[in-house]
């Protein structure tokens, strides 16, 4: 089914970035400082219409489909769960960076790039054929580049922009050797297509090696997660949480695409991702405990957190059981929620404490010595993010967790379960960075940072409040996402979509 709602959720963002980046600079020119924020956010939210639009007629019709030319666009419940939790934080982002980057040149450009962001990020979850879904997945990397490397002057930035886009470039060129691998085999890009026609062969099973690591490095997957503490440490604080909380789970997303196509549920790529899963946690939780620095400590996090939803996927691919992917996807939407919030709350301390007065330092554990004393909604939002991510009832993080150990359990494979053992001590590892931060931003005596620091405008304290309630409602009221996780996990178990709805060229 066509969908006109559909249509323009695709084409607002795109449109929206030269609109903003143009409305910048006239504004700059009639000395109207706040243009390209308010167009920006304003543009943003306006997005919100055509997807409740779109997703209702999901709910009416199922899959919607749209075709512009040779590009072919469907939307699913894998796709509906991901633009939800992309447009959420984007929007969210957007208010909180009215403030942030207000005395920054480039705010213009800021803006139009995070709009370019989003929209690519929405076609990329829509993406029906290999290589649309690649030049998505490269207008992606592209635009999150350049906003990693936002600060241009600071030779830190550029060192991470340039390590981003190298190891993003080796993993894009990768994923393209698959496609012709796939293309070789099939004379086809098109995934229902291939998915309906594919048979287990070495070409293929190649072809999905390729896409794990050329994915996986956007992914994070250990040992291709490097480029990643430096790009959220020295990002605007806004940027970070959107790389945490949906660019690393947007290769995710490509990576179940092309693995779903390839052949019917594999118990080889669910023992891959288990392994990998099981990898990424304890080396997120070990590299994440020696840390000072908290953005540093919130990108290693992202990295044991990335191993829950791996886990939780390997379990449905290795037993063809869509409960661990339901419980895995949960775990996407909550870990976005989570971790921009931490980095939404850490950047309005960082503000706070260094920004105001014209300084770029990181933020440190110790600078937060008693912030609760007079920063007491980022402190109580921080607390209850990190608590959250570390597993703490009744706050959402141990919802979809419990989801995933439940599939595990459930399973009843003698090496399922001790896996779920490891993931459930490795949660408890993680509090052990996660609890002195807390106990940090309580202590009855301020740093001397907080003493002086500035005040937090409320244009980044409602993003927080926003947030928190959201991780309280999941966390007492679940079954409220199962609407979006269920669709999702079914579409990522079924391969894409019913070739029926396809429009084949």
């Amino acid at each position: 089914m066509a969908s006109i709602a559909f249509r323009w959720l695709v084409a607002i963002p795109l449109i929206a970035s030269p609109c903003i980046y143009l409305a910048g600079r006239v504004g700059l020119r009639m000395k109207w400082n706040k243009v390209a924020q308010v167009v920006g956010f304003g543009l943003l939210t306006a997005a919100w219409i055509p997807f409740l639009l779109s997703a209702n007629d999901y709910a009416a019709s199922g899959t919607l489909s749209l075709r512009i030319g040779s590009i072919s666009l469907q939307m699913d419940g894998l796709s509906l769960l991901f633009i939800g939790i992309t447009l959420i934080l984007g929007t969210l982002v957007a208010l909180f960076s009215q403030s942030y980057i207000a005395r920054e040149e480039g705010r213009d450009k800021f803006f139009a790039m995070l709009a370019a962001m989003i929209g690519v990020m929405i076609g990329l979850a829509c993406a029906a054929d290999l290589f649309n879904l690649w030049i998505w997945f490269e207008a992606m990397a592209v635009t999150s580049y350049l906003l990693v490397a936002f600060y241009r002057e600071m030779p830190h930035s550029l060192e991470a922009g340039v390590k981003y886009l190298v190891q993003s470039a080796v993993g894009s060129t990768l994923v393209l050797i698959g496609i012709s691998l796939v293309f070789s085999q099939y004379g086809d890009l098109n995934l229902a297509v291939i998915r309906q026609n594919a048979a287990t062969s070495p070409i293929l099973l190649a072809a999905g090696g390729l896409f794990i690591i050329g994915f996986g490095v956007k992914t994070a997957l250990v040992p291709l997660h490097t480029w990643l503490p430096d790009a959220h440490s020295q990002a605007p604080s806004g940027i970070s949480a959107m790389l945490s909380g949906v660019v690393i789970e947007a290769g995710l997303i490509a990576l179940l695409r092309c693995l779903s196509s390839l052949s019917d549920i594999s118990s080889t790529w669910g023992a891959l991702l288990m392994g990998f899963g099981c990898l990424n946690m304890l080396a997120g939780n070990l590299l994440a405990l020696g840390q000072k620095q908290v953005k540093r400590m919130f990108a290693y996090s992202s990295v044991a957190h990335m191993g829950y939803m791996l886990l939780g996927l390997g379990i449905s691919y290795y037993t063809n059981d869509p409960n661990g992917a339901q419980g895995s996807l949960f775990h996407l939407i909550n870990h976005g929620i989570m971790k921009g919030l931490a980095f939404l709350a850490a950047g309005s301390l960082l503000y706070a404490l260094h920004i105001v007065m014209d300084r770029h330092s990181p933020l440190h554990i110790e600078d937060l010595a008693g912030a609760a004393r007079l920063y007491p909604i980022p402190a109580l939002a921080l607390s209850v993010a990190v608590l959250s991510l570390g597993g703490l009832p009744p706050l959402a993080g141990f919802t979809s967790k419990w989801q995933i150990f439940v599939a595990g359990f459930e399973t009843k494979n003698t090496l399922i379960i001790l896996l779920i053992g490891f993931a459930a001590l490795n949660s408890v590892l993680s509090l052990a960075y996660y609890v002195p931060l807390v106990n940090m931003l309580y202590r009855n005596r301020p740093s001397k940072g907080v003493l002086v620091g500035g005040r937090i405008p409320w244009s980044m304290n409602l993003p927080l409040i926003a947030l928190t309630l959201l991780i309280l409602l999941l966390g007492v009221w679940p079954t409220l996402a199962d609407g979006v996780t269920i669709p999702a996990g079914q579409a990522v178990m079924r391969g894409v979509i019913d070739v029926s709805t396809v429009a084949l060229p």
